[in-house]
């Protein structure tokens, strides 16, 4: 087991324990989006959750992993994994505005097929994983029901940096 398997899935334990730790209440909601990261220029799919802590103020987790992607023989696959304070500054009854700020962990692996070396029957293959932080701002569309539409725009602080786009929905739980 790599370092980074292991660091994922202790990040992905605290992620799932950390729900339980909040308070639950009604706007408490879970999600689904996609994202587009522009380091890696890629799409990727994402879940994430809101956990209100106090007025104006949720902790929201969520995971992003980009689509795998081939760079000639260079074969990349990447994910994070975020722990996100969201602060409201605007909440009205259509739509809500919040600023982003939090951790993130980011994971990178990557392969090149051994046929490029003249077939020695050796791949190469490399893995790194960097903890960065997120800044950003966020809106959510409250069209009359369960399912609430938002968008978010945020930047990982890490070596390279990326802005990720992302829209998708979430339900109320």
């Amino acid at each position: 087991m790599t370092s980074n398997t292991k660091l994922f899935g202790l990040i992905t334990a605290i992620l799932l324990v950390l729900p339980s730790a909040v308070k639950a209440q009604e706007d408490t909601t879970l999600g689904a989006f996609l994202a587009y990261g522009t380091e890696i220029e890629n799409i990727g799919i994402g879940a994430n959750a809101e956990f209100p802590i106090m007025e104006s103020l949720t902790i929201s987790p969520s995971f992003i992993y980009y689509l795998p992607k081939s760079e000639g023989p260079v074969d990349i696959n990447w994910f994070e994994v975020n722990a996100n304070a969201n602060y409201y500054l605007l909440q009205e009854s259509s739509m809500s505005i919040y600023a982003i700020g939090g951790l993130n962990y980011s994971s990178v692996e990557t392969s090149i097929d051994d046929d490029v070396f003249g077939g020695f029957g050796n791949d190469i293959s490399g893995s790194d994983g960097r903890f960065g932080l997120n800044l950003g701002g966020g809106a959510n569309f409250d069209i009359g029901s369960g399912i609430t539409p938002f968008a978010e725009l945020k930047y990982v602080i890490i070596d390279g940096g990326q802005l990720v786009l992302g829209a998708g929905v979430r339900f109320k739980i």
